[in-house]
């Protein structure tokens, strides 16, 4: 059957309801900030029950870090997403109580707490496991628990720092650069959804016993530098900065450049066809650029002969030629372009949902996109214990336990 065929087939019940592909998975989370939340959202967005229990008084420092309008902060409402929000207090023996209580029910534990605290309340792999030999567990934490230092703090930006990745970005007369963005958190997120997945295929056989899945903040960025210890080791050095450039793939072209009209744009080549195709659009001899050392001597001076070529077009005339050339090139894009770009709404990216503070709200949509069976975004991050009742009674706690946990502040 091919991939149109399958396709067209009518959906099944589920996929009808909107129902994704992890509908009846039950994820408790007992992390915050930025690592474990967003596994727990990459897998709510694909239909998992997400819990995510917070602070009763402060809730999870990621409500508010961004910027705000109105008052409101944003970041929230995305990073958030598609979860139910529980306020317990941990700190609190009933608390605790309520916290084994959920992970009974759950199929999956996030957590990036700190590995003693986690002991101190049971909370951590080896006390669970005996009591949940089938619960599939996802630590993250700054060092690893394999490590000496497991119960050090961390922070994503440090967890670049040592993955390597920040050596090797920026240009090479100039300091490391870190990414723009929470690079090594998000990245960390995204490996440890993948490994719940997988654990979740795995939970399929009878004889399954559980997994944990231990991730330290610099081991995913680390994972997707393939070449960097080969590199080192059958070498003897560590490639050095290289800007926009591929330090290891000098014959290729890779570069930003500024258009007529003040516009940035990014010109990629991977092949020696792409770069002689970069040179018959500037009117350079595509004869020149057939060879490895042919590209390793002349694609410095292609470089700034392309880069003088742009500056005198704007961007749009620029990106025109280059289609019809074959050059692989995309303007750089800004938040702002990005609401307006006709690919991201071809593919249906930026999605409108409507929000109790701020109404309808534009956001990405879900990633990845699965044709049969996508996910979807039902709500956006909730208010603060939003679902504390409805998650606690469906547990089969009365609205007298209810009431007295409230007033001792355990929920």
């Amino acid at each position: 059957m091919t991939t149109q065929q399958k396709q067209s087939q009518p959906p099944s019940d589920r996929a009808a309801r909107g129902q994704g592909p992890l509908a009846g998975v039950k994820v408790l989370e007992l992390a915050h900030l930025v690592a474990g939340p967003m596994a727990g959202t990459l897998l709510a967005d694909l239909g998992a029950e997400v819990v995510h229990v917070e602070d009763p008084k402060v809730g999870d420092a990621a409500r508010r870090q961004g910027p705000l309008k109105d008052g409101t902060h944003l970041w929230w409402k995305v990073s958030g997403r598609n979860k139910r929000s529980v306020t317990i207090d941990l700190r609190q023996p009933a608390g605790q109580a309520l916290a084994h209580e959920l992970v009974g029910w759950a199929d999956v534990l996030i957590t990036n707490m700190r590995v003693n605290t986690l002991r101190k309340w049971e909370l951590d792999w080896e006390s669970l496991h005996v009591r949940h030999p089938k619960l599939v567990m996802l630590h993250v934490s700054g060092n690893g628990l394999a490590a000496a230092s497991a119960n050090e703090p961390g922070f994503g930006k440090v967890g670049e720092a040592r993955s390597g990745v920040v050596a090797v970005t920026g240009f090479a007369d100039a300091p490391p650069v870190h990414a723009g963005f929470s690079h090594a958190d998000t990245v960390t997120a995204l490996m440890g959804a993948f490994g719940i997945c997988a654990a979740m295929v795995d939970r399929l056989d009878p004889d399954f016993q559980g997994e944990l899945i231990d991730l330290a903040l610099d081991e995913s960025l680390f994972r997707l530098i393939d070449w960097q210890v080969v590199v080192a080791d059958q070498l003897g050095y560590a490639p050095p900065r290289a800007g926009n450039q591929l330090a290891i793939a000098p014959g290729v072209l890779v570069n930003t450049y500024e258009s007529a009209d003040g516009r940035w744009l990014t010109v990629t080549s991977g092949t020696p066809r792409s770069v002689m195709n970069i040179a018959t659009l500037i009117g350079q001899d595509p004869a020149d650029f057939q060879t490895q050392q042919q590209l390793r001597e002349r694609v410095p001076e292609l470089d700034a002969r392309l880069r003088d070529w742009i500056s005198e077009r704007k961007l749009d005339d620029a990106l025109a030629a280059m289609k019809e050339c074959e050059v692989v090139a995309a303007p750089v894009l800004s938040g702002m372009d990005i609401l307006v770009d006709p690919l991201f709404a071809e593919r249906g990216d930026i999605i409108t949902i409507a929000d109790e503070d701020l109404g309808p709200l534009r956001m990405q949509g879900v990633i990845p996109r699965l044709v049969r069976r996508p996910g979807s975004v039902r709500r956006t991050g909730p208010q603060l214990g939003a679902d504390t009742d409805d998650v606690l009674r469906s547990l089969g706690h009365s609205e007298d336990e209810l009431a007295g946990w409230r007033a001792d502040g355990v929920v």
